[in-house]
């Protein structure tokens, strides 16, 4: 293989890379807590979109909803952030990218 070859497919992957940090911005994702009682509704990016609480938890203590919310947005994390390296890895080609790869290199 010559090196103008290898070059060319590491710029194509590079731009594939690319397009794939574009579309993980798209991507929801979301998160619960207390088996749905809290919701977080995620985009890619980490940008909260909607957080939903069912009523019956308004009349817990404060505490216990603060910790309803946290761990909903904790799990809305990891599941966006399992969703990105998803969504690069099919762009590498199926090569394993380090948590928190950013393009460009």
């Amino acid at each position: 293989m010559k090196i103008n070859d290898l070059m060319k497919q590491a710029q194509q992957m590079q731009q594939g890379l690319a397009a794939a940090q574009e579309a993980v911005k798209q991507i929801e994702v979301e998160g619960q807590a207390g088996a749905g009682l809290v919701t977080v509704r995620m985009t890619g990016a980490l940008s909260v979109v909607r957080v939903t609480v069912d009523p019956s938890v308004l009349n817990e203590d404060r505490e216990v909803l603060e910790d309803l919310l946290a761990a909903a947005v904790n799990d809305a994390v990891q599941r966006a952030q399992a969703a990105s390296q998803e969504k690069m890895a099919e762009a590498a080609g199926g090569i394993n990218l380090p948590a928190g790869f950013k393009m460009p290199f």
